[in-house]
Order: structure tokens, then sequence, then C-alpha cells
């Protein structure tokens, strides 16, 4: 799915366009400790990341159906969101747009943004994209490639992760503030069976949206991080190239935390390939760095599985291990900063 990413191969960096892409999958890690390694000690308290619980959050947003922008799904899971966000403390802020899809339609799109202790002047943003993709374009049946996939995991696991920090924030304040934003039509890029014109930027609509409105007047945060297929099975997460070269210093300290609690094999510290996300617009537009946690899979032909836009991304593949692993890390990190 990637999502609405845009995958660029290492050797096609040097390229104009990009394409659109997911993430990857791989080798699947058998670690499910969350103590420091010896030696290392943590700053702070951090709350037990439930993967059960993130699970299940994975689960009611599949329940509604595909969540394409115009449709009745996106809409009912939308003021799903809201809803969850608001039930766990958060101050909740919406941004409807109509944005412009390659083929000219257009989407009522819709950001959702939760923010903890919104008055604190320093904050991290954390982010994923909810909305899933209209085309099974990588599909070999070219019937197939025109219905829209599940993306249980391509969306909807990085938004169940979220989703379960929410409920850890309303719980245990931690010192910095937090601003947790779901970005709408990410993944309604051009897809592999156009024939017209191409177009850039026509993925990730939303987060290119909000970072030229953001939902505060000059918004701005220490540091972003984007969550996108993250749930996936044999999922491996390594360090994206876009996120190293831009907000390298936070790269390392989230892949850091990962091998400190045991996490190391969903998280190697190899560099990964290039890809056009949300956080190429935080960046761009707002100036605010922002890191990739994306599934990226070397072996297979896409990059990112071979589940990847297709209907084979369902809850057949959401791993409790895999959304623990992003889930805790994402937890040490954010709790550890002061």
């Amino acid at each position: 799915m990637k999502h609405t990413c845009t995958l660029i191969p290492a050797l096609l960096l040097l390229m104009a366009a990009t394409l659109a892409c997911g993430s990857k999958s791989g080798t699947a890690s058998e670690a499910t400790g969350n103590s420091p390694e010896a030696g290392t000690q943590r700053v702070a308290s951090v709350p037990r990341f439930n993967a059960d619980s993130a699970y299940l959050y994975v689960k009611q947003q599949t329940d509604f159906g595909p969540r394409v922008p115009n449709s009745p799904a996106h809409k009912a899971c939308g003021d799903y969101l809201i809803g969850q966000l608001r039930r766990f403390g958060a101050t909740v802020y919406t941004q409807e747009a109509d944005l412009v899809a390659y083929d000219n339609t257009i989407l009522k799109a819709r950001n959702i943004i939760g923010a903890y202790a919104p008055d604190k002047k320093k904050r991290v943003l954390l982010c994923a994209h909810w909305d899933s993709r209209p085309y099974a374009d990588q599909e070999k049946s070219k019937k197939a490639q025109r219905q829209p996939i599940s993306g249980a995991n391509d969306g909807a696991s990085g938004v169940g992760v979220l989703l379960e920090v929410a409920r850890q924030l309303q719980q245990q304040e931690p010192t910095i503030g937090i601003d947790i934003i779901f970005f709408d039509a990410e993944d309604y890029g051009t897809p592999t069976f156009h024939r017209g014109d191409y177009k850039p930027d026509t993925w990730c609509l939303g987060s290119q949206y909000w970072g030229r409105v953001p939902h505060v007047q000059n918004y701005n945060a220490r540091y972003g991080i984007l969550l996108d297929m993250v749930g996936g099975r044999g999922g491996t997460f390594y360090q994206e190239m876009f996120s190293k070269r831009t907000a390298g210093r936070q790269v390392e300290k989230i892949w850091d935390a990962a091998h400190r609690l045991g996490y190391g094999a969903f998280f190697p510290k190899d560099t990964g390939t290039e890809v056009t996300d949300d956080h190429v617009y935080v960046y761009n537009l707002r100036q605010i760095p922002c890191v990739d946690i994306i599934n990226y899979s070397p072996a297979s032909g896409s990059g990112f599985g071979d589940f990847w836009h297709t209907h084979g991304d369902n809850m057949d593949i959401i791993d409790r291990a895999t959304l623990q692993a992003v889930g805790q890390t994402v937890l040490e990190v954010i709790y550890n900063e002061k």
C-alpha cells in the first residue's frame, strides 16, 4: 500500500519521476522482550504496548471495508477514528478538503488530528495514513486490479498502532506534547494500468494539504515518526533513505531504541530504499524531520512484499509480534524525550 507511497529503487534514485509505493516485509523477529540490554538503562518509565489492543483497532478499521475516499466506508471509519481519539482524551482537529486525484476525481478528504498537551511547545508528531488503496493494481487479473483493497497492513496497521499509543498517552502523560495525525488520500496515486499523462505528486494528497495548511498556524515539532505497513507477518524495517538524509539523528535514535528493546531482527541497521511517502511532504513543506518506519522486503519484486497493493493485504497477514515491535519502540522513544 504504501500504501500510497512511492518506491524508488536504489539504481533509479537519480530519475526525476517517482513511483507510488508501500513497505516491505522481511524476516520475522521472535523477540518479545521489553528489557534493555545489559549496561543500558531507561531514562523514563515507559508504558507497555498492548499488541492485542492494536490488533483489534486494525480489525475494526477493516471491518468497515475499503476506506476509499468518497465511499460510505471511508466516512464511517473517519467518524470512528475521531471518536476513538476523543475517547482517549485527545483534543481533536479535523481538516476537510476537496483534493484532486490523478484522474481529476474530486476526493472528499479528511485529515484527523489528535493533540495531547496542546499547549506544550516541545512536541513530537506521530502519523499514518488512514485511507486504503482504491486499486489492487499489483494483481495479475485485470479485473481484480480495478477493485479496492482491504488495506489491513497498508493503512490500517499504522493507525492501529497509533490508536494504542493514544490510549497509553491518556493513561500516562509524557514530558512533551504529542500530535497524532491520520493523513487521508495517501493511497489514491496513479495506478499501474493508467494510460493517461503522468502527473507528479499524485500520492500523499492529505499530507500535502496539511503541509501547506497545518491544523495549527505555524505548527512545528521537533520531529515526526511516520508508520506505514507496520503490521505484516515477517515485517522488517530498514532505514529508509530520505529519512536518513533529512532526519538521520532521529533514525539513529529510533533504531537504537528498537535494538535496546530486543527488536533488532525487525529493525536491521541497514539502508533500505527511498520512498515517496507522507514524511517527504512533512519535511519539504513544514521543514520537520520525519522518519518513515515502513516495511521493506529486499527479496520481493516490489520491495514491499507479495501482498502489497493486492487483495492479499487483509487481516490474515497481520501479526501481533510486528505490531508489538513497532509500537513498543515508538513508546520507548517518545517517553524518553525531554
